[in-house]
């Protein structure tokens, strides 16, 4: 089920030109109703395609208000459950609310290390130009001398 804005909540992140959700939706379907001709609400967010949502919980979890509320998938709880997941500094607590007001929470931790600080190819030798055109070499079978010993079973 796609997510939908509880306007109640929702402060449309304080007046910005773009809210947190529309920063963070990967197909760009929040939006921001400025004077309420949309939906009425002026100055809260909303789904603008409820129908093309990924569903991915991108804008749940920015949203600083936790305004945006998204039905859970089976295989998470049961039918007509909810999930909200609410992130900190280091971990991310999911609230999981059941049809019959029971309620779960879970504590996971999240990534720490600063943005742009991995180095993904650490380790792996340069690129060798004339190696570049040939499709029988890939990146990580180079002709370089490489110790694969460590990855063998014994």
């Amino acid at each position: 089920m796609p997510t939908y804005v509880r306007t109640e909540k929702c402060d449309g992140c304080k007046g910005q030109d773009r809210t947190a959700c529309m920063y963070i939706c990967p197909h760009d379907l929040m939006r921001l109703d400025k004077d309420g001709s949309e939906t009425s609400h002026a100055m809260k967010a909303y789904n603008q395609e409820p129908e093309q949502c990924w569903e991915c919980y991108s804008c749940i979890k920015i949203c600083p208000q936790n305004a945006i509320e998204c039905r859970s998938y089976a295989d998470v709880t049961p039918l007509g459950g909810m999930v909200q997941p609410l992130r900190g500094s280091d971990a991310i607590m999911w609230t999981i609310k059941f049809r019959n007001g029971n309620m779960k929470r879970f504590k996971f931790p999240i990534r720490t290390t600063a943005e742009g600080s991995i180095d993904p190819y650490a380790g792996l030798p340069e690129p060798v130009d004339a190696e570049i055109g040939d499709h029988s070499t890939l990146f990580t079978k180079s002709t370089h001398s490489c110790d694969m010993s460590q990855f063998n079973a014994t």
